[in-house]
């Protein structure tokens, strides 16, 4: 099949692949192309209508002037009675111009002489009649020997100027339309061609100026509604698609930026949510922390006391000197624990001022300092003091944090704890690192939960950790676990420091970060 019409099947091939018509190029076509083409088609119309008129009154005059030309000797024959001279001036006719035939008649019709197809008589006829009585020519469209005829009529007159009989000079009647046949294919042809050409122009023109820009910003904006919201259409093309573009690319502002809000929102929103429900856990918590210490806070400071005051005894054996040392160091874990949650419940109401670090650290060294001599550890301090920047904090909290922290390391120690500290141009960072084992397999941000611990029972609550995040993000600072210098854990508490301003003498001083 394909061998034997390629030419249909390529056709419809490449029909295949030009680009469907557009609404807007059916809207030219309906109302710019299709009005231009009816106009011009009646113009022409109108015009080949003209031009027949023109022409068949060409055709007719040629025939009065052919039969004027031979009136003159054919009337002078008629009066002589010379039929030979008449018939010889018939035949000329067909020399002078297209004519069909001709004729002589007397005044009632009746043929005297004729040459080609004419009418045998007229005398059944008003022609006669009518050019005897007006002197003037006439005109009739006639049917002979099954053709139809055209024939025009002049008056024979004599020398005195009297009517002698009449001349009939013939044509056929479709020489009138063959003339404009050929007219009439060319100026359709054209037609037809100057259609085609405007209508290539228009869908080309407009394809060109206006259809591509608009197939692009269509495909920028199919590119969007598949999710693609980043992207912005190319301001092309005419000014109004050009300000299309840019509509559409704002309207992508309008809604990239109401997006951006609405999340921060959102955002927002799920912090709120969460802050309230960590308030509402800690008020739980809180509430149950303060049952406990008020429940258990004086039986233990009984049992601590009456613990003491035996081992104050000089009758008691060494096996229950221990016995009662075991008592107080249960008990004194027992009081830790309590007071530990009442760090972590205690409501988030920091008291700021200017704060020294070396002092801090002093202040916590010295309070572990019994511990790490009991665990048979050292806890040293490695720093320049004259580095360090003053800063701005809650004093308890933040000694706190690093009195946990300190622990933390003390208990995870193999022999020592370093501390030391980095200032830099917005924050002051506390490094506490020991030469344990390092940080457990389990995620950093588990290991910050409450009451997660991965010490063994008895060892721990899983609070330190916690209260210490909790005093970081109190004063707009953060704690980061990872691995240290000496193989074990470094726990590095970063707190901001105020950005230094200039005064009036030149000199620097400090102010909130």
């Amino acid at each position: 099949m394909s061998k034997k019409y390629p030419f249909r099947l390529n056709t419809l091939r490449h029909l295949r692949l030009l680009p469907p018509i557009s609404g807007l190029q059916r809207s030219l076509l309906l109302f710019v192309v299709l009005p231009l083409m009816l106009l011009s088609a009646l113009g022409i119309r109108f015009g080949l209508g003209q031009a027949s008129e023109f022409q068949e009154q060409r055709l007719k005059n040629d025939l009065e002037l052919i039969g004027r030309a031979i009136s003159i000797p054919i009337g002078t024959s008629l009066v002589k009675g010379d039929r030979a001279g008449i018939e010889l001036a018939l035949r000329s006719v067909f020399d002078i111009g297209e004519v069909y035939g001709a004729s002589v008649y007397d005044v009632d019709g009746v043929r005297i002489a004729s040459a080609g197809v004419t009418e045998r008589d007229l005398t059944r006829t008003t022609i006669p009649e009518r050019i005897v009585t007006t002197g003037q020519g006439q005109e009739a469209y006639s049917r002979v020997a099954g053709r139809n005829l055209f024939s025009h009529f002049l008056p024979l007159t004599d020398a005195t100027g009297q009517i002698r009989g009449l001349i009939q000079i013939t044509r056929r009647a479709s020489d009138f339309g063959r003339a404009l046949e050929q007219l009439q294919l060319i100026a359709w042809l054209v037609w037809a061609l100057a259609s085609l050409t405007i209508l290539g122009a228009v869908l080309l023109g407009h394809y060109g100026g206006v259809g591509r820009h608009v197939d692009k910003l269509l495909a920028h904006m199919g590119r969007v509604a598949h999710g693609d919201h980043s992207h912005r259409a190319a301001a092309e093309g005419p000014s109004e698609v050009a300000n299309l573009a840019h509509g559409l690319n704002r309207m992508l502002d309008s809604i990239e930026h109401a997006q951006a809000d609405v999340e921060a929102h959102r955002r927002a929103e799920t912090d709120l949510l969460g802050r309230l429900k960590d308030n509402e856990k800690m008020a739980a918590i809180g509430s149950m922390a303060r049952g406990i210490a008020h429940e258990l806070g004086a039986p233990l400071s009984v049992i601590d006391g009456r613990a003491r005051r035996l081992q104050r005894s000089d009758d008691l054996t060494a096996q229950q000197q221990q016995q009662l040392e075991g008592i107080r160091t249960q008990v004194a874990r027992l009081t830790r624990t309590v007071r530990q949650l009442l760090d972590y419940c205690r409501p988030s109401a920091p008291q700021h001022r200017q704060l020294s670090p070396t002092q801090l650290l002093h202040s916590a060294i010295e309070a572990l300092r019994p511990e790490a001599d009991m665990a048979a550890k050292q806890v040293l301090l490695e720093q320049d003091e004259t580095k360090l920047p003053g800063f701005e904090g809650d004093a308890g909290r933040i000694e706190l944090a690093l009195l946990n922290l300190m622990r933390n390391g003390l208990q995870a120690a193999s022999t020592r704890v370093v501390i030391s500290t980095t200032a830099g141009a917005q924050s002051l960072c506390f490094h506490i690192d020991d030469d344990g084992l390092g940080l457990p397999g389990e995620p950093v941000a588990q290991l910050l939960e409450p009451f997660y611990t991965t010490k063994s029972s008895g060892e721990g609550t899983g609070l330190g950790l916690a209260i210490v995040q909790a005093v970081a993000e109190e004063h707009q600072g953060s704690l980061i676990l990872g691995s240290g210098p000496l193989g074990g854990c470094r726990a590095t508490l970063c707190l901001p420091v105020p950005r230094p301003r200039p005064t009036i003498n030149g000199d620097t001083e400090h102010g909130p970060a």
